[in-house]
């Protein structure tokens, strides 16, 4: 997730993390590139989807974008993807929905039969998983810029979690890199 120092991922509701507080330069979208390639599977919620399928498709034929841009949306649009969404019945792009009271669980079992990394795009999907002990991992991308009001990353969550430092890296305009195990997860997964 892209976050602002004081992790907040929408400063105005509906910017849908395209906010001008953030600093997407080359080296960091090739790097989101890199590391979407090779997700097993995408799980995003409802909103981040909607965003997403709005937006890259089109891009990968835009000839006025660069490479970059245009490889991301071929990414986007043949990596295994699954919307979770209580409202939608179809949607494209190589992308099964789950819905219902019992997402959470069908999502579980979706984890348990796949073989490799499992990306999760979406605020509120993010909090259900973590709140279910579904997440192992947090990775954030963190703009240098303190928004002061606007949309957490997680919603309403309020309980602690001791995290891991598994990686750290900088990018170009201060972009921060921060890949962290969430501890109990990590520990239930290494027993």
């Amino acid at each position: 997730m892209n976050v602002s120092l004081d992790l907040r991922i929408e400063q105005v509701p509906g910017d849908n993390g395209a906010g001008e507080w953030l600093r997407i330069g080359e080296e960091l979208h090739r790097e989101f590139n890199a590391r979407a390639q090779a997700l097993a599977l995408m799980v995003q919620g409802r909103v981040m989807y909607e965003t997403m399928e709005e937006y890259w498709p089109r891009a990968r034929e835009d000839a006025s974008l660069p490479d970059v841009m245009r490889e991301y949306g071929e990414i986007w649009t043949a990596k295994p993807k699954v919307l979770v969404s209580r409202t939608r019945r179809s949607a494209d792009h190589n992308t099964r929905i789950i819905g219902g009271d019992d997402a959470i669980e069908q999502l579980a079992a979706l984890r348990a039969e796949t073989d490799g990394i499992i990306g999760v795009g979406g605020a509120a999907i993010a909090t259900q998983l973590l709140r279910a002990g579904l997440l192992d991992e947090l990775l954030l991308f963190t703009h240098p810029a303190i928004l002061g009001f606007g949309r957490p990353l997680f919603d309403d969550y309020d309980l602690p979690i001791d995290l891991d430092l598994l990686e750290q890296r900088s990018f170009e305009q201060g972009v921060t890199m921060h890949r962290y195990a969430i501890r109990d997860a990590w520990e239930a997964s290494s027993c």
